[in-house]
């Protein structure tokens, strides 16, 4: 799983084409001449290649496999975590690996002066909300998500935690889990929506920190990186993740492990992902045309159908995949960002205050 600290170097392929447009299906241009030009640049690229987007993460298996299939394109994903992504990108200026990469919004910034963003507005700029979106392209957001709790109630005795209270009962003892927050967006939210449950916000993190502390001090809370697989074995019983990805893990376990997903009724955040294409990247063209893709009706939708809610307002989902989703009432305790600027401190606050060792791969 893409929130975990350590590095997985597990690569898979989505499409392997062995040369340039060999295998592309035809396709008529595009009627709109930056589309059409970045068609043809990105067939003549023949690749595309990425970190933090494996197949089984809000669709990119399937919006991969429909991109490089129009377009000819092998693809290789390396899994890690938003920190990783832009460390590696750096590091590897001089030979680039990936084009593009999926970050968490708290690291946009971060990525911008390291100098590892390529600016791009798409050409649905006007329809992405302003505060989803770095104001010269640099970092674009593409879906949302809202932390919420996976839980396997046969791992807790049939507890369903509805509050993060409720996570300090008894009967959760070493199965709660999170994402390691230093390099983590999944695990850095966890703490903001637990601030907000307990009165603070991102101008004031500590009590989250308290409550993780007070947590992790009454033994519930696991050394584990939350995942399907230790969920499904009951490893942990509790998964503190974006919804897109509980959703997933309770339809993918149905029939294996009783898995409910909740939406904590004290307080809990949502935040976008964004989109980074690499500065350095040798296919350019593929990671504009990949956003453009993943940003136009078939692609919000396509995410949609993995639970990552569209970050475009003007995309209505059909009727079958807006009933997949959580009805809105479960949503209401969810408590917006309202300073972006001061959440970006977030992940360097959690650097210098957080001590507790979890989100570690097993």
């Amino acid at each position: 799983m893409r929130a975990t600290r350590t590095l997985a170097v597990l690569m898979s392929t989505a499409m392997l084409v062995p040369a340039a447009g060999i295998g592309a299906v035809a396709q008529s241009p595009s009627t709109d001449p930056v589309i059409a030009a970045l068609e043809e640049a990105t067939r003549a690229e023949g690749a595309i290649n990425s970190y933090g987007m494996p197949d089984d993460w809000t669709n990119f298996g399937e919006i991969f496999a429909n991109f490089t299939t129009k377009y000819g394109l092998s693809h290789t994903d390396t899994d890690m975590s938003s920190a990783e992504e832009i460390s590696k990108m750096d590091a590897e200026k001089n030979n680039p690996v990936a084009d593009i990469g999926d970050i968490g919004i708290l690291f946009g910034p971060i990525a911008v002066r390291t100098g590892v963003a390529e600016c791009y507005k798409a050409t649905v700029w006007d329809s992405i909300p302003d505060y989803a979106k770095d104001p010269d392209g640099c970092w674009t957001g593409w879906y949302q998500g809202t932390i919420s709790f996976a839980v396997n109630t046969d791992a807790t005795g049939g507890f369903v935690p509805q509050t993060w209270e409720d996570l300090k009962n008894p009967a959760l003892a070493g199965k709660v889990a999170i994402s390691d927050p230093i390099a983590a967006a999944q695990g850095q939210f966890a703490v903001l929506a637990a601030a907000f449950a307990h009165g603070g916000d991102e101008t004031n993190l500590q009590p989250g920190i308290d409550f993780f502390q007070a947590l992790n001090d009454a033994g519930n809370l696991s050394p584990l990186a939350p995942s399907q697989a230790n969920l499904e074995i009951g490893e942990i019983g509790v998964a503190i993740v974006w919804d897109y990805i509980g959703l997933p893990m309770r339809d993918a376990l149905a029939g294996v492990a009783p898995v409910e997903v909740v939406i904590p009724s004290d307080g809990t955040t949502s935040a976008p992902y964004v989109a980074l294409l690499n500065t350095y990247g040798a296919h350019k063209n593929a990671a504009k045309l990949l956003l453009e893709y993943v940003l136009s009706e078939e692609g919000q939708i396509l995410q949609a159908r993995k639970y990552a809610r569209p970050i475009r307002d003007d995309v209505v989902l059909p009727d079958d995949v807006a009933a997949a989703f959580p009805p809105p009432e479960a949503y209401a305790a969810v408590k917006p960002v309202s300073d972006w600027v001061q959440a970006a401190t977030v992940g360097p606050s959690l650097a210098e205050s957080w001590t507790i060792p979890v989100g570690q791969s097993n």
